[in-house]
């Protein structure tokens, strides 16, 4: 299985860095894992509502050049699905047993995806109501996913 982690932005702090780079090294006996960070826009403090959208549609047209037509996209979304980290495994090898062999995870900026990337998306996946920095977001992804092969294949891991 081929998991592409497709975000805005890249990641600037050397603890989130160097968690990701952990998380990746685990979970290359399970996978092979992508990334493809794409540039974020500037969000200006109080933009109006129109801006807000035309930084998400510009930001999402420059993700969907990186989503394949043979990826299942997950979107991380506040308004998605909140499966516990047992069904995230489940859903995963799922998508692998019937024959998925790419799982794109997309993760938007500070404003979200736009509409466009919400439309492709075949789950939209939340970790929470709150809102979390998508740096952060990144990391706490990764580990989500290594847990989840670690549950699949029957492999303790810290509760």
């Amino acid at each position: 299985m081929e998991i592409r982690i497709v975000t805005v932005g890249k990641i600037k702090e050397k603890y989130l860095c160097d968690g990701i780079a952990e998380y990746a090294k685990r979970l290359s006996r399970y996978c092979k894992l992508t990334f493809c960070q794409v540039a974020d826009e500037k969000t200006p403090d109080k933009a109006s509502e129109a801006l807000n959208t035309q930084i998400k549609n510009t930001e999402g047209e420059r993700l969907m050049k990186h989503i394949r037509e043979q990826d299942y996209v997950i979107a991380l979304a506040i308004d998605g699905k909140t499966p516990d980290s047992v069904e995230l495994s489940q859903k995963i090898e799922k998508l692998g047993v019937s024959g998925i062999s790419s799982i794109a995870f997309v993760i938007g900026g500070s404003l979200g995806l736009s509409e466009s990337v919400l439309k492709r998306a075949d789950y939209k996946l939340s970790f929470s109501r709150m809102t979390f920095p998508h740096q952060l977001m990144q990391m706490i992804l990764l580990e989500q996913i290594y847990r989840s092969y670690r549950i699949m294949n029957h492999e303790p891991y810290h509760k």
